[in-house]
């Protein structure tokens, strides 16, 4: 999809337009009507035809941007490259929590984007300056933050804004940053993950950190270990079971008890594991290799797994502090990512499974497994194992017709490797 043009949003910032799009998505009836036949009954009445073309756009827009947004989409317009980078107002309000717990003035937001950050740090009453370097982009964030009078909207290069702009006398500032991490081509876009090549690069992340400023800044979830500086703290966000960013924290945003954690956001809430420690400095735990495969089954969180706190979290929460009980909790290898235990634990941190059977990791051994269980339904999760998960269900159902979820077995396989040799755990979700 094509970025959003400034012709393309320009009919949706006329007062006529913005109207048109709230009646539209507040009636609900476009969700019902041919996109073409709606088209052509608005220009018939008289609509001016870019001002249609750019309302459609918009709702189709606000429609994808509900998972991010809520309700908050009722006055909200969007760019597609915007809205594919935006943070979701979830998790928007975890970072807006932490500049209030810094007890800062006001919150310079450089790269601000459409203004997710921006919104929830002026939803709990800081002043909030959005810098965006794109006029397309800035001037859909400045329809988004219009109910709050504290937060304003400026075009600016953010390294520029900065100099540009010194902290006034007894103001206390803080600065949330989310680089462009992509690279806009004639094909499209493309993901850049050198942190030098972001924009801006994380060297200027560092010089604010280094001036004392309260500071949090977003980068992707895939960050490597080595380029986050001794001086941060790094915390990884799940939402709803995908790892959508890892946060860098310095200075008054920061704990100073905490260099790593993943926070998990789900239906149930929030909850974070943390450690103290470098990411080099994990506690050892038991390494059972396949024998240890029995009991239940645990496949830690991505942001667990992102923060290197796997061990941590066997530890923690299933050997009661004891890194020798292996009945709490053991690995089957330690470069492998998941681990068992004789007990069953509920937890956000990860997913468990009953283990049902272990199996070589041979297509001839599965596909009689299969059929022997008249599986018709075949879920295939993976780590360690260089291997299609689709192309691997296609070739094991081969000639198996497929029925309704009812009428046949659901067999869940949980491909791993083990040292040099590759198994196929059959589990049971719980």
């Amino acid at each position: 999809m094509s970025d959003t043009t400034a012709s393309e949003l320009a009919g949706v910032l006329t007062p006529e337009g913005f109207k048109l799009l709230n009646e539209l998505w507040r009636s609900g009836d476009y969700a019902t009507v041919d996109v073409l036949k709606l088209s052509e009954r608005l220009r018939s009445e008289g609509y001016d035809p870019a001002i249609v073309s750019s309302v459609l756009s918009q709702l189709k827009l606000r429609t994808q941007a509900e998972t991010k947004f809520g309700p908050f989409v009722d006055q909200m317009i969007f760019t597609d490259a915007g809205l594919q980078q935006a943070t979701s107002l979830q998790v928007a309000a975890h970072h807006a929590r932490r500049f209030a717990r810094a007890g800062v003035d006001e919150v310079i937001d450089l790269g601000a984007g459409l203004g997710a950050d921006a919104l929830a740090i002026a939803g709990i009453d800081i002043a909030v300056t959005a810098v965006e370097i794109d006029q397309t982009t800035a001037a859909a964030t400045t329809i988004n933050l219009m109910p709050f009078p504290h937060a304003k909207v400026e075009v600016a290069d953010a390294t520029q804004w900065v100099t540009d702009n010194p902290v006034a006398a007894d103001t206390v500032r803080g600065y949330w940053l989310d680089p462009a991490r992509r690279k806009t081509l004639s094909q499209g876009t493309v993901r850049i993950f050198d942190p030098e090549s972001f924009s801006p690069p994380l060297s200027f992340v560092e010089e604010l950190a280094n001036a004392g400023y309260t500071l949090g800044v977003k980068l992707g979830p895939a960050l490597a270990h080595d380029v986050i500086p001794d001086t941060a703290e790094a915390q990884w966000v799940s939402l709803h079971g995908s790892v959508v960013e890892a946060v860098l924290w310095f200075n008054m945003a920061q704990r100073s008890d905490v260099r790593r954690a993943a926070l998990i956001i789900d239906a149930s809430g929030a909850s974070e594991l943390t450690s103290p420690t470098d990411f080099d400095a994990s506690p050892d735990v038991p390494v059972a290799g396949i024998d240890g495969a029995t009991g239940y089954l645990y496949e830690p969180d991505g942001a667990v797994i992102r923060a290197g706190l796997v061990t941590d979290l066997m530890v923690e929460h299933f050997m009661d502090g004891d890194t020798s009980n292996a009945a709490g909790a053991r690995q089957l290898d330690e470069h492998i990512a998941y681990f068992c235990s004789d007990i069953y634990k509920e937890t956000s941190f990860a997913t468990g499974y009953r283990i049902i059977d272990v199996l070589p990791y041979k297509i001839k051994t599965l596909r009689g497994y299969i059929r022997g269980h008249g599986v018709t339904r075949l879920d295939i999760k993976k780590r360690g194992v260089d291997v299609s998960p689709e192309e691997l269900r296609r070739t094991l159902m081969q000639g198996i017709k497929t029925k309704k979820p009812a009428s046949g077995e659901h067999l869940t396989l949980v491909l791993t490797r083990v040292g040099d040799a590759r198994y196929a755990i059959v589990v049971q979700p719980i």
